[in-house]
C-alpha cells in the first residue's frame, strides 16, 4: 500500500520544500539549523508572552491570550524526534493552541539528545509539569484545570508525564493531548511498512532520530520512556489524540487511543485526511490544519467549562 493521497494544501506545503535528503545524509546539526532558523509566520495569534525557568533551570515561555488570573493552563511539549526543536521554532503551534483553547500555554524547553542522554527529557517534562502545579497562584492559572500537551515526540512525553502523575500521586492532569504522538516503537506497524517514504517523515528518519535519542543503551522498555509499554493505562486523564493519514507513525497513536477507550478512558481520537506527520507545526499552512487547532481547542475549552470530579483516580468512562 503506497502513502495516501496528500490533501492538496498538504501537497503543496510538502512540495515548497524539494526534494529534502534524508536526516542521516544531512547530519543532525544541519537538520537542527534548517528548524531553528526556518521563518515563523507573520501572522501568529498576538498574546502577551514572558520566560520563566522552573525548578532546575527548566526553561519555560508562557503565553497569555487572556489577562484572567484563574485560566485553565496546558503544558507544551514540542515535537522533534527527542533531539531536534525547541520553544523557538515550535512558538506557532504553541500560539495556536492557546488562541483556541483559551488557556495560559506554557512551552517546556527540556534537554535534547544526544548531549542529553535519556531519561533527561522526561525528567525536565515531569519536572516542568509539577512546577507548574506548584506555583499555579504565582502564574495565575487555575492548577485543577491542568493539562499536559505535545506533538510527536512531545506527545510520548505528554503520554509519559500522565502516566507518572498517575503513578506517583503528582500534579491532577484533567487532560492530556496527544498530537500524532511518537509514543511506541514498533516498526512493524501497518502504516510504518506501507508508508516507509512518507512526506515529512521516513522510516530512515525515524530509525536515524531513535539511535540518537536512544544512544548506547538502546532501544527503551520503560513506559515513561516508551509510554506504549506501560502494562496499564486504567486510570488516566481523558485523551484527545490526533493522527494524520498520511503519516508513517499513525498507527501508533491510533492503537493507543484505542487501549485507552478499552480501559475506560474517555478519548476522543481524530484522523485528518490527507495530513502528513507535523502538520500542525504550521497549522496556518493547511485548511485541515487550522480545522484540527479549531477542534482541539474547542474538546479543551469543553473539558475545562465542565471539569470532570477527580476523586483520587479517573472514573472509568461508561
Amino acid at each position: 500500500m503506497a502513502v495516501p493521497p496528500l490533501d492538496p494544501d498538504a501537497a503543496a506545503r510538502a512540495a515548497s520544500f524539494g526534494p529534502v535528503p534524508p536526516m542521516r545524509q544531512r547530519g543532525l546539526s544541519a537538520v537542527r539549523e534548517a528548524i531553528e532558523s526556518a521563518p515563523l509566520p507573520p501572522d501568529m495569534p498576538e498574546m502577551a508572552v514572558d520566560e520563566r525557568e522552573a525548578s532546575g533551570g527548566i526553561p519555560l515561555r508562557i503565553y497569555r491570550p487572556t489577562r484572567d488570573v484563574t485560566a485553565p493552563v496546558v503544558v507544551y511539549f514540542h515535537g522533534g524526534g527527542m533531539v531536534l526543536g525547541s520553544n523557538h521554532s515550535f512558538e506557532p503551534l504553541a500560539r495556536e493552541l492557546a488562541a483556541a483553547s483559551g488557556a495560559t500555554v506554557i512551552a517546556v524547553d527540556y534537554r535534547l539528545a544526544p548531549e542529553h542522554p535519556a531519561p533527561a527529557q522526561f525528567d525536565d517534562a515531569y519536572r516542568a509539569t509539577e512546577w507548574v502545579g506548584d506555583h499555579a497562584a504565582e502564574l495565575d492559572v487555575d492548577p485543577t484545570r491542568l493539562a499536559v500537551a505535545g506533538d510527536s515526540a512531545g506527545g510520548a512525553l505528554g503520554a509519559a508525564v500522565a502516566l507518572a502523575a498517575r503513578d506517583n500521586d503528582g500534579p491532577v492532569i484533567s487532560c492530556q493531548v496527544l498530537l500524532y504522538p511518537g509514543l511506541d516503537r514498533d516498526m512493524g506497524a501497518k502504516s510504518i511498512t506501507s508508508m516507509p517514504d512518507a512526506p515529512m517523515l521516513s522510516l530512515d528518519d525515524i530509525i536515524f532520530m531513535h539511535d540518537l535519542a536512544d544512544g548506547s543503551a538502546g532501544t527503551p522498555h520503560e513506559a515513561y520512556r516508551v509510554p506504549a509499554y506501560a502494562a496499564d493505562v486504567a486510570g488516566l486523564p481523558p485523551a484527545i489524540v490526533v493522527t494524520a493519514e498520511c503519516d508513517p507513525i499513525r498507527d501508533w497513536g491510533e492503537r493507543y487511543a484505542a487501549r485507552l477507550r478499552d480501559a475506560g478512558v474517555q478519548t476522543t481520537l481524530t484522523r485528518y485526511p490527507g495530513m502528513y506527520h507535523g502538520f500542525l507545526m504550521r497549522s496556518d499552512a493547511t485548511a485541515r490544519g487550522r480545522l484540527a487547532i479549531a477542534e482541539v481547542g474547542a474538546l479543551l475549552r469543553a473539558k475545562f467549562a465542565h471539569p470532570v470530579p477527580f476523586n483520587g483516580h479517573w472514573a472509568a468512562a461508561t
